[in-house]
């Protein structure tokens, strides 16, 4: 049970969506440190590239030399989930991690909603997390043992839990669920030897974040019990134990990550 071992993904073959900005940056930045091999994907090719080339520049000087393969796609499209599915199984006859992060936001008041924030939060956030994890099951079979399951992890959010008070509608209702699905392919795949679990996030600095860190970022600091916003070490650590042998008997499972400010009552 030594450390090192129990907390190891060191040539573990990881895909991780939205993993070029972001939280999924910060996963991704994780996973290379230690040794896994990630491919990135995201709709915009250039940062894919751009951030494997960071990564793999960092990796060339760590301990354990991990790698970053930029594997971009639209994932709002049927047709580009497939295709990323294909490409991946040419490259590999396992995975043994998904991440699934891409995701997107929409803030609008009640009366000026459209109903295009719903189709396209609902596709990006939920559908096709469904439709890229069922597509990528016999990839994860393959990777699974009795004693080390294959693992699925979807980043969530505290706005699936508690109601926001900030009018994203849509993105609260994709988030809820998430959170759900990965309970309900959690009893779907757990017979296959595959883990369904869920990350659901707080704060933490990112371009979604950005306005809203700007313009409010000490009321959020000041109302969260632990007085400060995520880091990367917090996000990448928690997708590193659900992906470890560590994490092998969790399944389920929604971890609150966000200092404890979902249980801050508004009243």
């Amino acid at each position: 049970m030594e450390v090192s071992n129990l907390f190891s993904v060191k040539d573990k073959v990881v895909l991780i969506t939205g993993g070029a900005k972001g939280v999924g940056r910060m996963i991704s930045e994780g996973f290379v440190r230690n040794g896994a091999k990630v491919y990135i994907s995201s709709r915009d090719a250039a940062a894919c590239r751009t951030a494997c080339d960071e990564l793999n520049s960092i990796s060339s000087s760590a301990a354990s030399k991990g790698k970053a393969v930029p594997l971009p796609a639209d994932l709002s499209s049927l047709s580009e989930v497939t295709r990323l599915v294909a490409e991946l199984t040419k490259l590999e006859p396992k995975l043994h991690a998904l991440i699934n992060n891409s995701g997107a936001t929409w803030g609008e008041s009640y009366d000026e909603y459209p109903d295009k924030a719903w189709t396209k939060l609902l596709t990006l956030n939920l559908q096709r997390v469904f439709t890229l994890t069922q597509q990528l099951t016999p990839l994860l079979v393959a990777a699974s043992t009795p004693a080390d399951p294959a693992r699925v992890i979807h980043v969530g959010s505290i706005d699936g839990i508690r109601v926001p008070s900030l009018p994203t509608f849509a993105y609260s209702a994709s988030k809820a669920g998430l959170h759900h699905l990965s309970r309900h392919l959690a009893v779907e795949l757990g017979p296959k030897g595959i883990t369904s679990n869920t990350l659901a996030c707080g704060p933490f600095p990112s371009k979604m974040m950005a306005h809203t860190l700007k313009e409010l970022g000490d009321v959020i600091k000041g109302a969260n019990p632990m007085g400060r916003i995520g880091t990367p070490e917090d996000v990448a650590g928690a997708c590193l134990f659900l992906a470890s042998r560590a994490g092998g008997y969790v399944n389920g499972a929604t971890l609150t990550l966000d200092g404890g400010v979902h249980l801050m009552s508004k009243i």
